[in-house]
């Protein structure tokens, strides 16, 4: 029973991901959060992912969403809030969003029975599981469940992407890696040398960097010259995966055991809306792709 849950974890993962990367990956909800007068990509990304929170500190939402540098975060909260309301914020990024989804679904799919069904079944997962110890997927909760059909399913696909996002700092603490490390660690992972040029990283100092890099050679994460993992780094990493699917399963016993068969097999899975790099993703997501991480190299 344990496995089929933590199957059904990682298969929902699979299928839900592509909606919620629609926030990042197409125009409709950058030009919503630009109409209300953020100033850059970053202000209407803090100002809405943390809106859920409410008005807190940067301190707080810099340890929420715990992969930021030091500092990054205070850049733009609460400055983002200060002309702009949060609620205001987080209803333009559903606007967009929703407004993306159903642009690349087309009316047809958009309007039909199963994506009724899909938005029903996420939504009932996406509301059964506990909040203890998720901040950012109990900030979602607290917000309303759209009516509209598209709507609803990006926001209960990206309240599970929450609970799992808080899963992934859970098993990082766990694991003593702080955020940093944790994109260092990504950066390996994805044969990405030397790691300090991945783009989350490069826009760092060097002094803030080294450290951090002398920290996982020392723990043996990676070696002091090529900046690969060394076999003793790999299975904590090989496991995270199974590891942030364990505390997920919890969404998934109210699903059971269909909890797969979300789309009619006549609809077309949404697994093709994933991105296989910057040409696909334009293609798919209809001219520029938004890119964040590009982004900070102008600041």
């Amino acid at each position: 029973m344990m496995e089929g849950m933590t199957h059904s974890a990682r298969r929902m993962f699979e299928l839900l991901e592509p909606i919620c990367l629609v926030t990042y990956l197409a125009d409709e909800c950058n030009e919503e959060l630009a109409a209300l007068g953020h100033r850059t990509y970053w202000d209407g990304y803090f100002a809405s992912r943390a809106a859920p929170l409410g008005r807190v500190p940067a301190q707080v939402v810099h340890a929420a969403f715990y992969s930021f540098a030091d500092g990054e975060v205070a850049r733009h909260i609460p400055s983002a809030w200060e002309t702009i309301p949060p609620e205001a914020s987080v209803a333009a990024r559903e606007r967009g969003s929703a407004a993306s989804l159903r642009r690349i679904l087309g009316d047809e799919l958009a309007d039909s029975p199963g994506l009724v069904r899909a938005a029903d079944l996420t939504t009932k997962a996406a509301t059964y599981a506990p909040t203890e110890g998720r901040m950012m997927y109990a900030g979602m909760r607290t917000l309303p469940v759209p009516g509209d059909p598209v709507a609803r399913l990006w926001h209960s696909a990206t309240m599970l992407r929450e609970h799992r996002c808080d899963g992934h700092v859970a098993a990082l603490v766990g694991a003593c890696i702080g955020g940093t490390e944790a994109h260092v660690l990504d950066a390996l992972a994805r044969g990405i040398h030397p790691p300090e040029s991945f783009g989350r990283l490069h826009h760092l100092p060097k002094e803030r960097l080294a450290p951090v890099m002398d920290g996982l050679r020392e723990r043996g994460s990676s070696t002091p010259t090529a900046g690969s993992r060394t076999p003793a780094a790999r299975p904590s990493s090989a496991s995270k995966p199974l590891r942030t699917s364990l505390p997920s399963r919890r969404t998934t016993p109210c699903l059971l055991p269909n909890s797969t068969s979300w789309y009619p097999s006549s609809n077309p899975s949404p697994r093709r809306w994933w991105p296989r790099g910057r040409g696909d993703a334009q293609r798919l997501m209809g001219g520029g792709v938004r890119r964040p991480i590009r982004r900070v190299r102008g600041r």
